[in-house]
């Protein structure tokens, strides 16, 4: 098996190709109308500096990372890359980014699922990663798996292309949700530039009769984190003050003179007040 670099190298050889060319134009509308709406403080930009994956987006710092400077000059208008390091080993801190794109970075990579594992480290709570890739279940897909009955290859040898639903599965298990996804290149497999544009018109047709078997994917997702729910402590209602019962026969009353006090209990004022009326009578 070619190692991973070299596997970069012929996916930049086939992207200046016509056909190459055809999918960068493809992928640069979408991935422009993809990120133009996340917002955040950090984009990155894994692999492929043939495009410009961050173009739209409105975040301050938008840098490019590969694992290895281009082999080519970068074309105009197209990123610098402003680190180098293996895909499987992200040197960014855990939940310091708020977008990572993915343009044809896990078809390429000796383990897809370790990469995903470290954007999925990266990535901030509702952060949001996109991924493109080319199609096994299209026109395309099936000439290159003509390739192991002898036909020349038309896409790179060492990609092991992976279809939608099994990146789908992978990102459910890593907590994340697959907001959109879709496919486009829906041309024939052929190299001329003259063929490509005379197939222009299956783009629409591909949309609306195939949409499933178009050459290239894409798809963005959300990462959920999935926390406790705060509950508060469940508070009892006051308990009703019990009433105090006391005697309506213990007020004192305090009669004060210049000389002297005297203290009358007020059942004894009451009931000598009740004698002196009698006696009146």
């Amino acid at each position: 098996m070619m190692s991973e670099d070299a596997s970069i190298v012929r996916l930049s050889e086939f992207l200046r190709s016509p056909a190459g060319q055809y999918v960068l134009d493809w992928e640069q509308l979408q991935l422009d109308a993809a990120v133009v709406d996340i917002f955040g403080y950090h984009a990155l930009q894994l692999g492929l500096p043939d495009i410009d994956a961050l173009r739209e987006n409105r975040m301050p710092l938008r840098f490019c990372a590969a694992n290895r400077l281009p082999e080519f000059p970068p074309a105009e208008g197209c990123p610098k890359v402003a680190v180098i390091h293996r895909y499987e080993e992200l040197p960014f801190a855990t939940h310091s980014i708020d977008l990572v794109v993915m343009p044809h970075i896990l078809e390429f990579t000796e383990d897809p699922h370790q990469v995903l594992r470290e954007v999925e480290r990266v990535l901030v709570p509702e952060g949001h990663v996109v991924i493109t890739g080319f199609n096994p279940v299209s026109l395309w897909g099936v000439r290159q798996y003509l390739t192991r009955l002898g036909a020349s290859p038309y896409l790179p040898r060492e990609g092991r292309f992976l279809t939608l639903p099994r990146i789908k599965d992978w990102l459910k298990l890593l907590s994340f949700d697959v907001e959109r996804g879709r496919f486009g290149c829906y041309a024939p497999s052929v190299r001329q530039e003259r063929w490509l544009a005379r197939w222009q018109f299956m783009e629409k047709a591909g949309d609306r009769w195939w949409p499933f078997l178009g050459a290239i994917s894409m798809l963005t997702a959300v990462k959920r984190v999935r926390g406790m729910r705060l509950i508060g402590a469940v508070w009892k209602g006051k308990e009703e003050p019990t009433r105090r019962l006391s005697p309506a026969a213990t007020t004192r009353t305090f009669l004060t003179s210049d000389s002297n006090s005297a203290v009358i209990d007020a059942p004894d004022a009451a009931n000598d007040g009740a004698r002196s009326a009698a006696s009146s009578r």
